[in-house]
């Protein structure tokens, strides 16, 4: 079940970091008929806006991209709004969907939902084998029910329609730069470009700056999403990782960062400040076998953020 380029694809969230990435992703690709909608046009939480848009529309493909994110201070100041939306959305995306014979709807899921301790690299088969990261544990839930209702939908209806994405941490244009609620990619540019423009000395970063991540593009994950349903009929009904086969510490990253913004001063480090995991890499080998692989190195990816970010109305020049 191909999908064509005169498919009618939605893409759900396409004004934020992965959703406007698929939308450019797809139509350069020479997609024709791709739908979009604004939150303020469509509220995907509400079940009854949702069934007339999906009466309206009859979309063939989805890429649920619209969702509520943020960060260690966002997780742990707003949990139940992070929980809620994420659910409500899910929910009623993929009961319209099945209501209304989507052919393919791609989910995503986060890294967070595996065990704060999990062994490196993280294989899918680790879910639910230990305790996960209390500071992103209401946003990892709403995600692992996502998950498991991309398996239980295609195992109840003997479909492959719902094919449930596991990329690590997204960063490119259109991030959040929010100080508050943003990741840490967009958090140390937003940061660094701030100390330079200020010309600070130094700067102070949260936390010991030990913790490992992996980073990945999201120019590189809309990549992934398509071709998934490009090749959906070789996927298992399980969820499949997507990352870069590559961490870096805090630390190493904000070297890189520091780099890229062009910031002369120095770093130090409070302690006293959480870190969060300790280390989450993923094994995307499944994902790899399929023919999949990123091609966006780290620093270029910073580069092109960073350039987009210079643009946009986040900063104060």
């Amino acid at each position: 079940m191909a999908m064509h380029k005169e498919s009618k694809i939605y893409v759900a969230g396409h004004t934020g970091l992965l959703g406007s990435a698929v939308l450019s992703k797809l139509l350069s690709a020479g997609y024709m008929n791709v739908i979009t909608r604004t939150h303020a046009e469509l509220d995907l939480t509400r079940k009854t806006l949702v069934d007339r848009f999906f009466e309206e529309e009859h979309p063939e493909y989805i890429f649920l991209c619209a969702g509520l994110t943020g960060g260690i201070m966002a997780n742990t100041t707003y949990p139940a709004d992070f929980l809620y939306t994420n659910i409500a959305i899910q929910n009623n995306v993929f009961g319209a969907a099945h209501r209304y014979n989507v052919k393919h709807v791609v989910f995503y899921g986060s890294s967070c939902i595996y065990p704060k301790f999990s062994p490196q690299p993280i294989k899918e088969e680790y879910l639910f084998t230990g305790l996960i990261e209390n500071t992103s544990e209401a946003y990892a839930v709403a995600k692992i029910a996502g998950i498991t209702a991309c398996k239980v939908f295609n195992r109840q209806y003997k479909t492959n329609c719902y094919i449930a994405l596991v990329p690590n941490s997204i960063y490119g244009p259109r991030d959040n730069f929010d100080a508050n609620n943003s990741h840490v990619v967009s958090a140390l540019l937003d940061k660094f470009h701030k100390a330079k423009s200020e010309r600070s000395k130094e700067i102070m970063l949260w936390g010991s700056g030990n913790p490992r991540r992996e980073f990945l593009f999201c120019e590189d994950v809309a990549d992934a999403s398509i071709y998934a349903i490009l090749h959906s009929d070789e996927l298992e009904n399980i969820h499949y990782n997507v990352g870069s086969g590559v961490d870096y510490s805090i630390k190493e990253l904000a070297e890189v960062i520091k780099e890229v913004v062009g910031y002369t001063g120095s770093i130090s480090w409070d302690g006293t400040m959480p870190d969060g995991t300790p280390k989450k890499l993923l094994d995307s080998s499944r994902f790899n076998k399929l023919g999949w692989y990123p091609v966006t190195p780290l620093k270029m990816g910073l580069e092109l953020t960073y350039s987009w970010y210079l643009q946009s109305d986040n900063i104060s020049k």
